[in-house]
């Protein structure tokens, strides 16, 4: 069983920047690919980003492409999200997940075994 803790959302303004922490419970946290995503209010939940077990690869989805960047720090069995540039259509509660099966990084939320709680986003106008 893996536990994930998202931190570091918040309110800001747009353009402005936040970084968000999603800390492992596992003790081998690099068998496992990693992803981001977010759901705001009345929508379905959104894949951001996503990570191979071992960092070299990344993958985005097409609204956050060139703003956001996903990073992981396998010795702190931690991955995190950098946000910039932020718009107001970014608020929302942002999710991490892992996935044990595949090496690489994938958008579908099916594949993901364990989840966060979340940690809320909002950028204001």
């Amino acid at each position: 069983q893996v536990q994930l803790v998202e931190s570091g959302g918040g309110l800001v303004q747009a353009g402005g920047s936040l970084r968000l922490s999603c800390a492992s419970s596992g003790r081998i946290f690099s068998i496992y690919a990693m992803g981001w995503f977010r759901q705001a209010p009345g929508k379905e939940r959104e894949f951001v980003a996503a990570i191979s077990r071992s960092g070299g690869i990344t993958y985005y989805g097409e609204s956050t492409k060139g703003r956001f960047t996903i990073s992981r720090d396998n010795g702190k069995n931690t991955v995190y999200l950098q946000l910039n540039s932020l718009k107001p259509e970014d608020t929302a509660v942002y999710y991490c997940a892992a996935d044990r099966e595949y090496a690489v990084p994938l958008r579908q939320e099916s594949v993901y075994d364990y989840w966060g709680q979340g940690t809320q986003v909002t950028v204001s106008s």
